[in-house]
C-alpha cells in the first residue's frame, strides 16, 4: 500500500502549546528524501542481539557515515544538547536528544544546522552541491518525551531498530506466526509483528457514542499526529471513529495492534488485508485464549481495557525464536 505523503506533512508540524526553545527530551525521526540512495542495508545475525557478537546492524555508505557522525558530533558543537541515543537506517534517522538548558533557538532550528552541516560535508565528499533536500524530506516529527518516562527503554528500542529490520529480511515468516504472550497474568495469542509490543510510544484509540463532531476531530488528529512521529495505535478499532483513524492510519504507512474479542480458529489465518500489514510488520493481531464476545457494551469495554493494559506497559519482554512473551518483563533486562 503506497503511503499517503500529505497525512505524514499535515501531522508533522510543532506541537502548539509546547516550548520548544525549553529544556526538554525528544524523539526525533528524519526521514529519507524519495530520490536520495539508501544510508546503508542491514548486515548480521537476526537472532543475535549483540552487535559484536555478529548481531545485526547497519553498513553504512559514504552518505550513511556523514550523517551518522554528524549527529554523533551533535553534541560538541552544541554544549545544550545531549544525544543519548540515535540510529542511522536505511531510510529514516532516530534521535534521541536532551536539550539540556533553554536556548535561544528553536528546537526546529537545531534541526535545521544539522541539516545544513550533514549536506555540505556530502557536498564536499562527493564534489557537487548537495541539499538537505536532496537528502532528507522536508520538516521532521518530534515526540516531546516527558520525565518520568524510562529513558533506558527508549534508547534500546531505537539501538535494536537493526535488529527488527534483519528479522523482516532474514526470517519473514516471524511475522506470520502465532505466539502465546501474557498481559497482566492473563494469557492471549497474538499473530502479526510482535515487536509492536516494543514499541514505547504506543497509544489506545478509544471512540466514544457521546463525543462531539470536534471531539471527534481532535482525537483524529492526535492519532494520526502520533502515527506520523512513529508511534503504535492499539484499539479494538470498531466503533466508526476508530475505523476512521485506522483506515487513514494505514494510508500512512503507521503501525497498528487489534484487539479481537473472539479467540483464534484452530487454523486462524487473517484476511488477506490484514495478513500482508502482518508480513508488512505493520499489524499485530491479539485475541483472548477463551473468547470475550463479539459484541456488547460489557465486551467492548473488556477489549478497551485490555488495550490500556498494552498500551501503558513501555515494553515486553520476548527473545526472537522464542514461544511465550512476557508483558510483565522490562525490554531492557535483555
Amino acid at each position: 500500500m503506497p503511503v499517503n505523503k500529505d497525512f505524514i506533512i499535515k501531522y508533522t508540524r510543532r506541537k502548539k502549546d509546547h516550548d520548544y526553545y525549553s529544556a526538554c527530551r525528544y524523539h526525533i525521526i528524519l526521514r529519507k528524501a524519495h530520490s536520495c540512495p539508501f544510508f546503508g542495508s542491514v548486515k548480521g545475525n537476526a537472532l543475535i542481539l549483540d552487535k559484536k557478537m555478529g548481531g545485526a546492524y547497519i553498513d553504512h555508505t559514504k552518505l550513511g557515515k556523514i550523517i551518522s557522525g554528524n549527529i554523533f558530533n551533535l553534541s560538541k558543537t552544541f554544549k545544550n544538547l545531549f544525544v543519548k541515543q540515535y540510529c542511522v537506517m536505511p531510510d529514516h534517522v532516530h534521535i534521541f536528544i536532551h536539550v539540556t538548558e533553554a536556548s535561544d533557538k528553536h528546537l526546529g532550528k537545531y534541526i535545521g544546522i544539522l541539516k545544513s552541516l550533514i549536506s555540505l560535508e556530502a557536498s564536499n565528499c562527493f564534489g557537487r552541491e548537495i541539499n538537505a533536500i536532496d537528502i532528507f524530506e522536508p520538516n521532521f516529527t518530534d515526540k516531546i518525551i516527558f520525565h518520568g518516562r524510562n529513558f533506558d527503554v527508549i534508547s534500546n528500542y531505537i539501538q535494536l531498530n537493526p535488529h527488527r529490520l534483519a528479522m523482516r529480511f532474514q526470517f519473514p515468516k516471524f511475522f506470520e506466526r502465532r505466539d502465546i504472550i501474557e498481559i497482566d497474568g492473563e494469557e492471549f495469542e497474538a499473530y502479526g509483528n510482535h515487536f509492536l509490543l516494543d514499541n514505547p510510544f504506543k497509544m489506545v484509540v478509544r471512540g466514544h457514542r457521546r463525543n462531539t463532531e470536534t471531539e471527534n476531530e481532535k482525537l483524529i488528529d492526535e492519532c494520526l499526529e502520533h502515527v506520523a512521529e512513529g508511534g503504535v495505535l492499539v484499539s479494538p478499532f470498531i466503533h466508526p471513529v476508530e475505523k476512521f483513524i485506522r483506515e487513514r492510519a494505514e494510508e500512512m504507512g503507521g503501525k497498528l495492534i487489534r484487539i479481537e474479542g473472539m479467540s483464534f480458529s484452530e487454523k486462524f489465518k487473517p484476511w488477506d488485508h490484514e495478513f500482508n500489514l502482518c508480513s508488512e510488520g505493520r499489524l499485530l493481531i491479539i485475541a483472548p485464549k477463551l473468547s470475550i464476545g463479539k459484541t456488547g457494551r460489557e465486551v467492548f469495554m473488556k477489549l478497551n481495557g485490555i488495550a490500556e493494559k498494552i498500551a501503558t506497559m513501555e515494553s515486553f519482554r520476548g527473545t526472537p525464536g522464542s514461544t511465550t512473551t512476557k508483558a510483565n518483563l522490562p525490554l531492557h533486562g535483555k
